[in-house]
């Protein structure tokens, strides 16, 4: 795999794309809606993605997130492909990486725009979008003492 991004997601200062991060430290709901609130948006859509005790019908107990080099610059890229494609006031996207338990959260996408129609659908499209392009791969530990990873090329 990979290196680990080791940089902590920033706000980026553009006015549409507000955070875009790999970040080794635990994740703020909090602070990534806030920095996308705006008084043009009457919706925010939030994705929060946990870890689940679960996958396949086997038990998870731990997994580890491992990012390429590239992988904070493919976000950027994929956050900047989908804010194109539509009318969006403002959007944050972050994900984790390292060793999480279960119920950590691995990754925040939040989109703001005028109509909660729109927030949500560009939320979906954009969350498929970095679990599709983002090189980010994940190292599943199950209860039987076996493990996986996902997501790998």
């Amino acid at each position: 795999m990979g290196a680990e991004s080791t940089g902590q997601a920033e706000a980026v200062g553009d006015d549409v794309v507000r955070l875009v991060g790999i970040s080794p430290a635990p994740l703020d709901v909090a602070a990534v809606h806030d920095v996308v609130q705006r008084s043009a948006a009457g919706a925010v859509a939030l994705f929060v993605g946990v870890v689940r005790d679960h996958d396949g019908g086997r038990t998870v107990t731990a997994l580890g997130y491992t990012a390429h080099p590239s992988a904070e610059s493919v976000l950027r890229a994929v956050v900047d492909d989908v804010v194109a494609a539509d009318v969006v006031e403002s959007v944050a996207a972050v994900h984790r990486v390292g060793d999480l338990s279960v119920g950590d959260i691995a990754i925040i996408v939040a989109v703001a725009c005028g109509h909660r129609g729109r927030a949500f659908d560009v939320c979906e499209r954009l969350v498929d979008e970095i679990k599709a392009r983002v090189p980010i791969w994940k190292h599943q530990m199950f209860l039987d003492g076996t493990d996986e990873w996902v997501g790998t090329p």
